[in-house]
């Protein structure tokens, strides 16, 4: 009897084996299905945003920039913040990690390198299973420096998690601090709710303020420095005991995709996202940020790479005082500083020489309209001159001060010695013409005076000398005119 239980349980333990095995055998089957078929519908989706128009290439024969399967895609010049390729860059999208980005922009403003960041449970435990991480355990500590190489080399959640706490207390404070900073740099679409990037509907950014925060990231020497890092080594410590290598997932930073003068950038990935790069490259002085949202793997390096080859190509840097004739500052008058004792000079204002726009090859220098504006904070600027093309910004020239003059004469008073220096500077040249001009004008006058007085003088010797002949006349007349005799008045009484 018990044998009979034995075998029939047996069967049953079989036939239930049986049973799970055909539905594993049917669930492995529909996943395998599955999975290509999500995969084919990403890169069909990718495939239709290829046909999204592309807003710079409306821009009045502007160069016609390529198609991309981005959802989103900016290059800008990081010097001069002219868009030279703009795809849906309002467009509010999920940045995953390229968050990263303002987490370090954010902890290298508020913290020292050698800071020390020890890692509490929360900041261990909260971010999802399988993320990005380097294993650090709660309780560990790292310097800050280390923490930016796991953050932008690694793009290590739990460090980033650590890193916020450490500077504002908490990392709900520290998305204060990354707001603050995203509206201080301009950003007017983005929100964030955590460090790392992770999912969150109320997460997100646009392709310009990313490019924003780029910007600013890579005018930082150290981040440009560790975000442009390709592998670290993080040895052992008191304090943290384990010894690895870590590897940067951007393939153009690596070298996997070789690209000429790439300076950094940051990956970013979540299912919700996609694929989102932001990477920073500089060739023939111009320094171009190219952020790609909403891409599918391996593309956004290739969109990257189309975009760096558009702007390197289709447009070029131009210094706008080697071509201005328009606001010519002219050498005039007292305005303007004296070199030497004859008013050989430079103005005291000039366009500043290292002002210069980046322009499409399509078009010239006269081509462009400018505006003038005298608003301006700084105390060496009079004002600034923003240049356009049919609507496009492309940089804008100041007209500065002259900072430094060599000075013709010093006089000194009593309250020079008293520390206070009072510099006259004369314009001689100027001061000459002046005196010559009114030598001239007294010298003629007193020609014309001379001329006067001598014409008078002459009038009045031939005035008394005809004069002097009708005397003579009367006299002779009298002289040979009837005699009456004498006698004829005798009898007169007189």
């Amino acid at each position: 009897m018990n044998f009979t239980k034995s075998m029939n349980f047996i069967r049953i333990r079989l036939t239930l084996s049986a049973i799970l095995g055909f539905c594993l055998l049917v669930t492995a089957g529909r996943n395998a299905y599955a999975a290509p078929s999500a995969a084919e519908d990403y890169l069909a989706l990718a495939e239709e945003r290829k046909s999204l128009p592309i807003q710079s290439n409306q821009i009045e024969n502007w160069p016609a920039g390529p198609a991309i399967g981005a959802e989103s895609a900016i290059l800008l010049e990081a010097n001069t913040g002219v868009i030279l390729y703009a795809k849906n860059i309002d467009e509010k999208l999920y940045p995953a990690s390229t968050t990263k980005l303002m987490t370090c922009l954010v902890a290298a403003e508020n913290s020292r390198l050698d800071d020390t960041v020890t890692f509490s449970h929360n900041a261990v435990f909260s971010i999802d299973k399988g993320s990005s991480n380097i294993g650090i355990d709660e309780g560990q500590s790292m310097p800050m420096e280390e923490c930016l190489y796991g953050i932008l080399t690694a793009s290590a959640n739990e460090v980033a998690n650590g890193v916020a706490e450490h500077i504002a207390g908490s990392t709900d404070a520290f998305t204060e601090l990354m707001n603050q900073k995203a509206e201080e740099l301009g950003c007017t679409n983005t929100h964030f709710v955590n460090a790392h990037g992770l999912y969150d509907q109320n997460h997100y950014t646009t392709a310009y303020d990313l490019a924003l925060i780029a910007k600013a990231f890579f005018q930082n020497e150290l981040l440009s420095k560790i975000g442009n890092t390709a592998s670290h080594h993080f040895e052992a410590t008191a304090t943290q005991p384990d010894d690895f290598i870590v590897r940067n997932k951007h393939q153009l930073i690596t070298g996997e995709i070789p690209y000429e003068g790439i300076k950094g950038g940051k990956t970013g990935y979540t299912d919700e996202a996609r694929q989102t790069l932001v990477t920073c490259a500089e060739q023939d002085g111009m320094k171009l940020i190219c952020v790609i949202m909403k891409e599918e793997s391996p593309e956004q390096f290739y969109d990257t790479v189309k975009l760096f080859d558009y702007g390197f190509t289709n447009f070029s840097v131009v210094n706008v005082s080697e071509n201005e004739t328009k606001y010519a500052i002219q050498n005039s008058n007292f305005f303007h500083t004296s070199s030497d004792v004859f008013g050989d000079s430079s103005p005291i204002l000039s366009i500043n020489k290292n002002s210069y726009l980046i322009m499409p090859g399509t078009t010239s220098f006269k081509e462009l309209d400018s505006e003038i504006s005298y608003d301006t904070d700084d105390a060496h600027e009079v004002a600034n001159i923003c240049y356009y093309y049919h609507g496009a910004y492309l940089g804008t020239a100041t007209i500065d001060l002259v900072q430094k003059a060599p000075v013709s004469y010093e006089f000194s008073t009593e309250s020079e010695a008293a520390g206070d220096k009072r510099i006259v500077v004369i314009n001689v040249k100027l001061i000459l013409l002046i005196i010559l001009a009114i030598a001239i004008f007294l010298i003629t006058v007193f020609v014309i005076f001379s001329f006067v007085n001598s014409y008078n003088i002459i009038d009045h010797k031939a005035t008394g000398k005809k004069r002097s002949i009708t005397g003579r006349r009367r006299k002779r007349n009298r002289k040979d005119g009837p005699h009456f005799p004498s006698s004829r008045f005798n009898g007169f009484d007189l």
